[in-house]
């Protein structure tokens, strides 16, 4: 005979599911998920199915759950190349636009890694072969339109990324270009 709590522990389930669906954050989604394995592995062993509940606790929630960290762990990053002399520096306004662009890429649940190159060819190099997804490069006072405008450079080959920078990005400080490699890939 099946009493109250089995019908509230079912109960769970497709609300356990719902505010999945509805979830924005990806890590937020994860454990949501993981408390979805749980609960439908607790339903499994309340109901006399052990082998069920044991086979969704280890591979449908726990395998599963940590596979798929792994996977949004590593996607969700935006990989920004700058030269070495720069990472080295502590300019006010490179810390300015780094910490401005930290947290945009944070509103949409992203990460940002800084990977610097030793020149510039390298760093050209690497947003042409992908292992990048933007650079941030200084630009000479001469090349600026006044002295304390425009110091910086940002070039972008994500589209999606450049949309989001173009719309949040508020800092005065740094341009922003999108590179389109495919359309470049093309011509070649």
């Amino acid at each position: 005979m099946i009493d109250i709590y089995t019908y509230v522990i079912i109960a769970l389930l497709p609300l356990a599911a719902l505010i999945l669906v509805f979830q924005v954050n990806p890590y937020h989604a994860l454990v949501i998920r993981a408390i979805l394995g749980a609960v439908a592995s607790l339903v499994y062993a309340v109901l006399g199915a052990a082998d069920v509940a044991l086979t969704e606790a280890l591979v449908g929630t726990m395998l599963a759950i940590t596979l798929y960290v792994v996977a949004v762990r590593s996607s969700l990053v935006m990989r920004l190349g700058i030269l070495e002399e720069v990472a080295t520096e502590k300019e006010q306004y490179f810390t300015e636009l780094i910490a401005n662009l930290r947290q945009v890429v944070n509103e949409h649940h992203l990460r940002l890694e800084l990977v610097s190159y030793p020149n510039s060819e390298a760093l050209d190099n690497a947003l042409k072969n992908k292992e990048i997804h933007a650079t941030c490069t200084k630009i000479s006072p001469q090349d600026s339109e006044s002295e304390h405008q425009f110091i910086y450079q940002t070039a972008i080959r994500v589209h999606h990324l450049f949309e989001i920078m173009q719309n949040e990005l508020t800092l005065p400080t740094t341009t922003l270009n999108y590179i389109n490699l495919s359309h470049q890939e093309d011509k070649h």
